[in-house]
């Protein structure tokens, strides 16, 4: 459920970029939209998800460097890379280039999905956390006894 619910996130923000950025387009009909925004917020996640880790490797020295600021840099190339992905699959999604209009596009999807996801969390931090109040703490064992040995006092009597 969880992974519904950041993907309908993802397609709102992405659909209100398309309102706010000039520059990031969707076209036809209300229900082609919908649909277009929905795909695109799946291959947005898609692309985050395969390539951020590895780009974060690579470059580890640029973020160092630059204080996390080439991150703004790498989230407009990963957004050009699923307008380009999705040109590629007949969608009608479309940013038009790198500065400003992906840069201002994918920092404004990120801080809004930000704020959208920290103010409606999903199951999945619910469970966990009634989860871990109900088993609380770990028994205390006693020095020697986890591992099957004698110990204590009384053994020695």
């Amino acid at each position: 459920m969880g992974i519904l619910i950041r993907l309908a996130v993802s397609a709102f923000t992405v659909w209100l970029a398309t309102l706010v950025i000039p520059g990031i387009t969707v076209e036809g009909t209300t229900g082609r939209k919908v649909l277009t925004v929905v795909a695109v917020a799946a291959i947005f996640g898609i692309v985050n998800a395969v390539l951020r880790p590895i780009i974060k490797t690579i470059g580890c020295w640029a973020y160092i460097l630059t204080l996390g600021l080439v991150s703004l840099v790498v989230n407009g190339l990963l957004l050009l890379l699923t307008s380009k992905i999705a040109e590629t699959l007949d969608l009608s999604f479309n940013v038009d280039k790198f500065w400003p209009t992906a840069v201002l596009g994918a920092l404004f999807i990120g801080i809004v999905s930000w704020l959208i996801n920290f103010l409606i969390p999903d199951g999945g931090d619910r469970d966990r956390k009634s989860r871990d109040r109900r088993q609380g703490p770990p028994p205390r064992q006693q020095y020697g006894q986890q591992y099957g040995q004698r110990g204590g006092y009384q053994d020695y009597r």
